[in-house]
């Protein structure tokens, strides 16, 4: 993992703590909801744990394509706005409030393609409650 993607994941995780993100320590069996423990604590157990793989966790985050209709809808009432790409099957979103981030956050959306680039793990159906 390069440094920008390790900047890019810490960017990325440290937004949804909040909201409790579940992550996978690599290298280990281990899968934890990161709520009120501070992400370097998380990192320094990933450590610990991961024999060695220099404490990478990945979040479980939803791809984009599992937002609801009633979801799109939520998004774009706080200042969303959606397009699907039909030819490479891929979404562009645009967030024009603050909020719109922070709800793409709380639901846990994967808005910054961290699942294609092998940076998260894709969210097992019912992991996050939807709200």
């Amino acid at each position: 993992m390069t440094l920008e993607e390790r900047q890019l994941l810490l960017i990325d995780v440290s937004a949804r703590l909040p909201y409790g993100v579940h992550v996978h320590f690599c290298n280990t069996n281990i899968d934890e909801k990161l709520t009120e423990i501070s992400l370097g604590e998380a990192i320094t157990k990933a450590r610990h744990n991961g024999r060695g793989n220099q404490g990478l966790i990945l979040p479980y985050l939803r791809p984009m394509s599992s937002m609801t209709d009633d979801e799109r809808d939520e998004f774009r009432i706080i200042g969303g706005v959606m397009a699907h790409n039909v030819q490479n099957d891929s979404w562009a979103i645009a967030a024009f409030t603050p909020e719109a981030y922070d709800w793409l956050n709380a639901h846990h959306f994967d808005y910054r393609g961290l699942i294609e680039k092998g940076l998260a793990l894709e969210a097992h159906a019912g992991m996050y409650k939807t709200e």
